[in-house]
């Protein structure tokens, strides 16, 4: 059966999300993904809360459709089987902090040794050059300096404040996986294998100029000061929960008025054009949730479809599996893991015309696929062996 990326190999040597994720995508696209782990521990995510039969939710979300191998690179042997491995590949993907995947012997002009085309990608969380570079670095120390944590305070004289999921990570991935199928596209068109480099914090920063960074764009006319235009969200009480309701155009705003029976706020001075709207946006917004508060969610959501207001239920993690808009675009699939069980997980985001979907294939046990990944690079049962009785290869053997 062939996929989008049906015939390509990646070497996915990354830990954690940002990596793992970016590769899992390609995997989801039909890339052979090989995810190589050290003996013993494996990925860190592997030891994860959110666990069943000492699986990890983390680490079962973020590496699905791939192969393991447990190799200690640390050994000569085991470093000689990656190299094996590297020769069969169109890929190489690490995430150490810079300079580490040099002092391990397997940086770019190392793998270009044996595999003088392959495409090699380097994740890191705050670049390759500058003080930061070789510094430790987790999720929240990428929204604190790259201005995310500022702008979700929503204003720069606030308290800032944490996203409250690990958006500089899996962006991160999201790019890492869109570079290295345009190199992968570049080499079809007769460029050289690239290194591309990519770290979260160039990813947050472009991420957030596209709409948050209005005030840096124009240079000598900086704003020194950026004032949040309200600290009020768009989600609204009602007798029976959350919703949300999110007007823009001259159109909404009038529609907005007459589902609420408000239509008297159209003569207000302060709401005539969208500029007034947005001056006096708190005072609107007040005005908005003291009406929305007199009946339930199940009222306001259709008497405000029915009048063409943009709306939407505010659902719990628990809820949204069972809405029906969820369930209409099947965006929630289950799937059976051989140790775990039934797997729930959202299925690829992007879906081809004509090809069908990769099926979904469980995350991994720690070195399941060592002798098989192995043979298919040349090694023989006696070289095999000879890594394993040396420890520089370990194989899964609890697999059911």
């Amino acid at each position: 059966m062939k996929y989008p990326l049906s015939g390509y190999r990646i070497l996915d040597l990354t830990a954690m999300v940002s990596g793992p994720l970016a590769t899992m995508l390609l995997a989801d696209q039909g890339a052979d993904v090989v995810k190589i782990e050290r003996p013993g521990s494996g990925d860190y995510t592997r030891l994860a809360s959110n666990r069943l039969a000492g699986l990890s939710a983390s680490f079962l979300n973020n590496n699905r459709n791939k192969r393991s191998v447990a190799l200690d690179l640390k050994q000569p042997a085991g470093l000689e089987a990656l190299m094996r491995l590297a020769r069969t590949a169109d890929v190489f993907v690490q995430n150490f902090r810079p300079g580490v995947a040099e002092r391990m012997g397997i940086g770019e002009a190392a793998i270009r040794e044996v595999a003088p085309d392959i495409v090699y990608v380097s994740i890191s969380g705050f670049g390759e050059a500058g003080p930061y570079a070789a510094k430790p670095v987790y999720d929240p120390l990428v929204q604190a300096l790259s201005g995310l944590a500022s702008i979700q305070g929503g204003s720069d004289d606030v308290q800032p404040r944490l996203v409250r999921t690990i958006v500089p990570d899996k962006l991160t991935g999201y790019v890492a996986a869109q570079a290295i199928t345009a190199a992968l596209l570049a080499r079809a068109n007769g460029a050289p294998g690239q290194h591309i480099h990519v770290s979260m914090l160039d990813a947050v920063i472009d991420f957030l100029w596209h709409s948050d960074m209005n005030s840096q764009t124009f240079v000598g006319h900086d704003i020194a000061q950026t004032k949040a235009a309200s600290f009020i969200d768009l989600i609204y009480r009602t007798t029976s929960g959350h919703i949300s309701v999110a007007v823009q155009t001259d159109q909404e705003w009038h529609a907005l008025t007459e589902a609420l029976d408000c239509a008297h706020w159209r003569d207000d001075p302060r709401f005539a054009t969208p500029a007034d709207r947005q001056d006096h946006i708190n005072e609107r917004l007040e005005l908005t949730q003291e009406r929305l508060a007199d009946d339930s969610a199940e009222y306001w959501l259709e008497r405000l479809t029915e009048f063409g207001v943009p709306c939407a239920p505010v659902l719990t993690r628990t809820e949204l599996i069972e809405h029906e808009q969820i369930r209409a675009n099947d965006i929630v699939v289950e799937s059976d893991h051989p140790v775990a069980g039934r797997l729930r997980q959202a299925r690829p985001a992007a879906r081809f015309s004509s090809m069908p979907e990769v099926p979904m294939q469980a995350a991994p046990l720690l070195g399941e696929h060592t002798r098989q990944v192995l043979a298919q690079a040349g090694l023989n049962n006696a070289e095999i062996d000879r890594l394993m009785a040396v420890r520089a290869a370990a194989e899964d053997t609890t697999t059911p």
